[in-house]
């Protein structure tokens, strides 16, 4: 971006920062458990089923805008997620009042420890500039052609990434998920994260086109920097 202004980027970044935030306070707090014919019974974090938005916002900013653009707002991501963890937290370790009963209600609910909190933060910073690295070279190198192909495995990469790191950070030797089944959740999530992507992969070719259109820009990354420590 080379200081013009934009009518729709800060709308994108301030969308992607509320899935984000809303994704990674909200959800992880319940564990969902449905039956499926053929698949048999599914049990997941509900949060699962938002986060993966994130990813399509930065596939978005990406091919619209730029690696430098998306840059700037998952590190914007970041900060927020960062900020409402340690809000989380401060508020749950205030003492309650004597007359206030719902306090094991809201450690439950937003007391995520800080191992877990952590493990987050870090899976998402390498796991969003893992996708929108892979997203600007693929457009490079298919000359802006087959979009389906670059999102989808750009969040195949980011997210398995995010999987990856993630779990064993959080939940390694822990005790709440035996070591011998991380595996296996890695894998359910992983597959239940890259579908949704899937799935919303027309509506991801309306916004880009609606984008492209009222912007007048669709930016190749041929002479950017992808360090990701560069804000500008």
């Amino acid at each position: 971006m080379t200081g013009k202004n934009y009518k729709y980027y800060d709308l994108v970044m301030a969308a992607f920062v509320t899935v984000l935030i809303t994704a990674n306070i909200i959800g992880p707090a319940k564990i969902s458990q449905i039956d499926l014919p053929l698949i048999g019974t599914l049990t997941f974090g509900a949060g699962v089923l938002f986060f993966p938005i994130s990813y399509i916002f930065g596939d978005i900013l990406t091919e619209v805008y730029g690696y430098a653009a998306s840059r700037r707002v998952i590190w914007a991501g970041f900060a927020g997620l960062a900020f409402a963890s340690m809000m989380a937290w401060v508020i749950v370790a205030l003492p309650p009042a004597p007359f206030w009963e719902n306090q094991e209600v809201y450690e439950i609910a937003f007391g995520s420890a800080w191992r877990v909190a952590l493990a987050g933060l870090i899976a998402f910073w390498i796991g969003e500039f893992t996708n929108s690295f892979v997203m600007s070279k693929m457009k490079i190198w298919t000359q802006g052609r087959f979009l389906w192909a670059r999102t989808m495995s750009s969040t195949v990469a980011g997210e398995g990434v995010d999987s990856l790191l993630f779990y064993p950070l959080a939940f390694y030797n822990s005790g709440i998920i035996p070591n011998e089944k991380l595996p296996l959740v890695i894998f359910a999530q992983f597959i239940a994260k890259t579908s949704i992507e899937f799935l919303f992969t027309p509506i991801t070719y309306k916004i880009v086109a609606f984008l492209k259109s009222k912007e007048k820009i669709d930016h190749y990354d041929h002479q950017t920097n992808f360090n990701p420590f560069r804000i500008s």
